[in-house]
C-alpha cells in the first residue's frame, strides 16, 4: 500500500515500486505517527528532513504573539511539507506544522535526496530533480496566497480564492481543503464575518455552498 502511494507522489514521479524501495535505503528514511492536534514541527526549529504524508493530513500555520492563527496550507496523503526549510537547514521555521487528524509521516533527509548516492543511480537523480521542482511549486503556492489575501474586503478575498480554486479544478463546482475556521484563518479574516459574507453571496446568487463544497453560479 505504501509503495503504491509513493509511486503517485511528486517526489518519486516516474519511478517504479522496485526503484523506490531501492532508493529508500539510502535516503535516511524514518516513519512516525502523530495524533490529531499534535505538533510535528514548531516555529523557530531548524529542520533537515522533509515530511511526506502517508496517512491523514497536516496543517501548516503561523501563530503570532497574540495567538492569532493564519493557515498557510494543508498536506494530505502523498504530499510533502518542510522541503524549502530542510534544503536550507540553518533557516528557522516561520510556521508550525500540526497534525490535522491522526496521521503517519515519512521523513527523508533532504541532503541525502539532493546529493547523488555512491551508486550514482538514475532513479536517485530523478528524485533529486523532482524535489527541486517541488520546492519551486511551493514558492508558487506562497505567491498564490498573496494574491488571495491582497484584496481589501472579505468578499474580494473570498472571490480571489474561490476563483482560483475553480480554475484549478476546471469547473465551477469544487471542494476546498478547509472548513470555515480554517478558511477564515487562511484568508486572515474573522470567521463570523466570513460566514456572514458567504451567506450574503449565496443570497445574491453568486455561489452555493455546503461546508467545504462550492458552486460558483453568478460570476
Amino acid at each position: 500500500m505504501e509503495s503504491e502511494l509513493l509511486t503517485k507522489t511528486a517526489l518519486f514521479r516516474q519511478s517504479t515500486v522496485d526503484e523506490i524501495e531501492g532508493m529508500l535505503g539510502c535516503l535516511g528514511v524514518r516513519r512516525r505517527s502523530f495524533a490529531a492536534g499534535e505538533r510535528i514541527h514548531r516555529m523557530g526549529e531548524c529542520i533537515r528532513e522533509v515530511g511526506l504524508v502517508l496517512e491523514g493530513s497536516v496543517r501548516i500555520e503561523n501563530v503570532d504573539v497574540w495567538g492569532n492563527v493564519s493557515v498557510m496550507g494543508t498536506r494530505g496523503p502523498g504530499e510533502m511539507f518542510g522541503e524549502a526549510y530542510a534544503a536550507v537547514p540553518a533557516e528557522p521555521l516561520m510556521v508550525d506544522v500540526v497534525a490535522a487528524e491522526d496521521c503517519r509521516i515519512m521523513f527523508l533527509t533532504v541532503a541525502k535526496v539532493l546529493t547523488t548516492c555512491p551508486r550514482a543511480c538514475p532513479n536517485h537523480a530523478r528524485a533529486s530533480a523532482n524535489l527541486t521542482g517541488i520546492i519551486a511549486q511551493q514558492n508558487l503556492a506562497l505567491s498564490r496566497r498573496i494574491f488571495h489575501v491582497a484584496p481589501k474586503t472579505i468578499r474580494g478575498k473570498v472571490l480571489a480564492y474561490l476563483s482560483d480554486q475553480s480554475e484549478r479544478a476546471g469547473s465551477p463546482e469544487f471542494d476546498i481543503p478547509y472548513d470555515r475556521q480554517q478558511l477564515a484563518d487562511y484568508l486572515g479574516v474573522d470567521r463570523s464575518a466570513l460566514s456572514a459574507e458567504l451567506s450574503r453571496m449565496a443570497r445574491e446568487g453568486i455561489l452555493q455552498t455546503r461546508r467545504s463544497h462550492f458552486v460558483l453560479t453568478g460570476m
